[in-house]
């Protein structure tokens, strides 16, 4: 999904024609990375949180070439789901099924 559907999506349930819907959308990104930028944390219950994090610099490699490169120190925005999202990304199994448990570790030959 992209901007321009989210914004129609908004906009056929919320009585509001599709360029108001994508005003909508770009504002609340628009303060999501205004806060992010500030080093804050975007809490939105039921949704998720939007954090900053710091990286360190470091060394790397250039694929290329091989040669190693000195890599700068930066800052990422990572987002952690609620628990809503990934119960509605991963339904529960079936009464009278168990899960199948997250294989560990290599296979055996």
């Amino acid at each position: 999904m992209n901007t321009a559907e989210l914004a129609e999506h908004i906009a056929s349930g919320h009585e509001m024609n599709k360029s108001q819907a994508k005003q909508v959308v770009e504002a609340v990104f628009a303060a999501i990375v205004q806060a992010a930028s500030k080093g804050e944390e975007v809490s939105l219950p039921g949704f998720g949180k939007f954090k900053v994090a710091a990286r360190e610099a470091r060394q790397g490699r250039n694929p290329a070439t091989g040669e190693t490169i000195q890599i700068a120190a930066s800052k990422k925005l990572g987002f952690t789901p609620a628990k809503q999202v990934k119960d509605a990304m991963n339904p529960a199994a079936p009464a009278g099924k168990p899960a199948k448990p997250a294989a560990k570790g290599k296979k055996k030959a």
